[in-house]
């Protein structure tokens, strides 16, 4: 019938063209997978960022093998950011994760004892920050062997094992009185087993653009190779060390220190 459009019949089907599912679901994927990679790249750069201990020298505190949550938002500056944000000033006792000064590339984690202006000094093991000696229960002394430039710090009469050499002309124009004065914008750090430690007493002060964070928690332990689990023999390359980690979960993971605070 003309001027009409003819009817369908009912049992006919309408076919409609649409776009494949691949053509409608690739850009919101797409979509999606950049958003995911923004969001992460924003938590890493400045909220949070996973670190893995490669070092004796915070035992007990943090051991070999442990993975930490760094909070990389704690620590902010001065202005209206300050203000605004929930940010504190570092203290000492804080344990931070920090660019090597030595080496910027490596990251070291420490426990900050001496803050800007603090005089320090240790004798027979023992910190004096200010006069006051420091109370550190988690302080650990694995040698029983003395040591005059490491126990009696600052000594400037006698060299060490791996002292830097312009550490060791600059801390000349920092000792006063037999203290060591911590300048401006700069952390005297130790690490906690302190026998073990490469720490400022070796290479100088720790300056506040280098530190990143402080570590938060735990979020993973795994006992060593050659510790508390025994591994059979084979070839020790990362292949294999990663196939044996993922294959002996449940036996090298640390269960209790999984999620543990870390202070």
């Amino acid at each position: 019938m003309h001027g009409k459009a003819a009817a369908v019949p009912a049992s006919e089907a309408v076919i409609v063209a649409r776009p494949t599912s691949a053509s409608v679901d690739w850009p919101a994927s797409l979509q999606s997978l950049l958003a995911t990679v923004v969001i992460a790249t924003f938590v890493i750069t400045f909220v949070v960022q996973a670190f893995q201990i490669p070092s004796e020298s915070m035992e007990n505190t943090l051991l070999i093998g442990d993975y930490l949550l760094v909070d990389k938002f704690c620590y902010g500056e001065a202005g209206i950011w300050g203000a605004l944000m929930p940010y504190r000033k570092i203290q000492r006792g804080d344990v931070v994760v920090f660019h090597y000064p030595v080496r910027p590339s490596q990251h070291f984690v420490k426990r900050v004892v001496g803050i800007p202006g603090d005089r320090v000094r240790m004798l027979n093991r023992q910190v004096w920050v200010n006069g006051n000696p420091l109370k550190e229960p988690y302080v650990r002394y694995s040698s029983p062997v003395r040591d005059l430039f490491r126990d009696d710090f600052p000594r400037l009469d006698i060299p060490a094992p791996g002292l830097e050499a312009g550490w060791w002309l600059q801390m000349r124009k920092l000792v006063e009185d037999g203290t060591l004065i911590v300048p401006e914008g700069h952390y005297f750090v130790l690490g906690d087993n302190r026998d073990e430690s490469l720490d400022s007493r070796y290479w100088g002060f720790v300056p506040r653009e280098n530190i990143i964070g402080r570590p938060l928690l735990i979020y993973w332990s795994v006992r060593g190779f050659d510790n508390d689990i025994t591994v059979p023999a084979s070839p020790s390359d990362k292949l294999y060390h990663f196939a044996y980690a993922v294959t002996h979960l449940f036996q090298i993971t640390r269960w209790d220190r999984t999620f543990r605070l870390v202070n």
